[in-house]
């Protein structure tokens, strides 16, 4: 009886070994292809990303070449009539070569990270950029915080509830996507600039001068996002384990809160390259009505003068920061997601 029972451990202990040994293999085998289909998914967005990032560039390299009016009048302005002046403009901006030169001469300068001189600041791109993008991604921040905040409160406030309340906050959501952002500044400067005093008009003098610009961004973007996020609330809100969770005394709060909004983001964040987008398109308007330095000032300028290096580097600057967000969005939706990950591995 002794011996039997000192057999046991031994036997046990045998078979268990090689159990571990292969739920470790199967373990390192999972990960490795998890790491395998991240490369994968890197590398992919990685060739796509530079393919949207040319195809932008070429679009606009295009359609500057093609838009009315010449480039060597806006250059010379009242000595446009000057033919020795004319002719070397032509020859300082290299706009006697063939279109198809300059624009290979363009995307060449790009890869070596020189995106040309303004013709109308005589200074490199690339300067021009690094003083002014400071003030664009300050309001697109604080814009996206407003958006953020107002749809995450807005969603968990009405999600499962009917009643007056969200009859009147989806009319206004409605309301305010259907008018464009400059409207709406102007509405808000008209509001709270001109008649109450509380905001100053133009300029970028501290935090007071930014709130209105952010409002007139963040107030539509949050209301796009409120949309989505609320109807997926709604949905995640008569799962079963929504409603044992309530069965359990959870109140409905919490359960929005803890349960529910983690599997309801996911479809929100998705659109978050919509959201950039926006927030950039936002940004090009809003700076001009409210007078404020940024990237979108520059490029309304560099259209309206035809300052092509400013423009093409505004083309490249908006489609990269387009990418990079639409791979941070990705990355987000995989964190959210198991079975994303899962699908991928």
């Amino acid at each position: 009886m002794s011996a039997a029972s000192s057999t046991l451990p031994a036997t046990a202990t045998s078979t268990a070994a090689p159990t571990t040994t292969r739920d470790s293999d199967e373990a390192r085998a999972v990960r490795s292809a998890r790491r395998r289909a991240t490369a994968r998914f890197a590398l992919t967005r990685l060739i796509q990303g530079a393919f949207v990032v040319w195809i932008a560039v070429t679009i606009t390299f295009i359609g500057l070449h093609l838009a009315p009016g010449d480039i060597v009048d806006t250059l010379l302005g009242q000595d446009r009539d000057d033919a020795e002046l004319r002719a070397k403009v032509i020859a300082e901006w290299g706009l006697d070569r063939p279109v198809i030169v300059q624009y290979f001469s363009y995307l060449a300068g790009i890869l070596r990270g020189n995106f040309g001189t303004s013709y109308t600041q005589h200074k490199p791109v690339l300067d021009i950029f690094t003083s002014q993008i400071g003030a664009t991604l300050q309001l697109a921040g604080a814009a996206l915080a407003i958006a953020v905040v107002v749809s995450l409160s807005l969603s968990l406030w009405l999600a499962g509830r009917r009643g007056t309340a969200r009859t009147v906050v989806g009319s206004a959501e409605l309301a305010v996507l259907s008018v464009p952002s400059f409207w709406l500044g102007l509405i808000l400067l008209t509001v709270f600039s001109f008649r109450l005093h509380w905001f100053p008009v133009v300029g970028n003098n501290g935090l007071s001068s930014l709130v209105l610009p952010a409002l007139a961004i963040g107030i539509p973007q949050g209301a796009y996002l409120t949309q989505v996020l609320r109807e997926d609330l709604d949905g995640e809100l008569e799962r079963p384990y929504v409603l044992t969770a309530r069965s359990r005394g959870a109140s409905l709060a919490r359960t929005k809160r803890v349960h529910a909004l983690r599997h309801a983001s996911l479809p929100a964040v998705t659109i978050g390259g919509l959201i950039v987008g926006g927030l950039l398109g936002g940004a090009a308007i809003t700076e001009e009505v409210f007078g404020r330095p940024g990237l979108g000032h520059i490029a309304v300028s560099a259209v309206q003068s035809q300052d092509m290096p400013v423009v093409l580097g505004v083309a490249f600057f908006a489609s990269l920061v387009f990418v990079i967000a639409s791979t941070l969005v990705d990355l987000a939706a995989l964190a959210l997601d198991p079975r994303l990950r899962q699908a991928r591995s």
